[in-house]
């Protein structure tokens, strides 16, 4: 398969996990003071929401990229 096929289906398969995952939550660890061996550290939550209007988009250049390594394959 061509490349652009590959990356076609890669972000479709992104768009796909926007989709069933719209939401998702990192955390970051960070040392807020430090007295020789002892650290005090600070865990901080952020949560992500993925647009559905991205997953859309990406959803449909990832189909559109798909078909046109499909078509120049077949017509090469």
């Amino acid at each position: 398969m061509k490349s652009i096929t590959w990356f076609g289906i890669a972000i479709a398969l992104l768009a796909i996990v926007g989709f069933a995952a719209p939401v998702f939550t990192t955390s970051q660890t960070k040392d807020i003071a430090s007295i020789g061996d002892l650290k005090i550290q600070s865990t901080e939550q952020s949560t992500h929401v993925v647009p559905v209007g991205l997953s859309t988009i990406a959803l449909a250049v990832g189909l559109v990229l798909i078909g046109v390594g499909v078509y120049t394959k077949r017509g090469v």
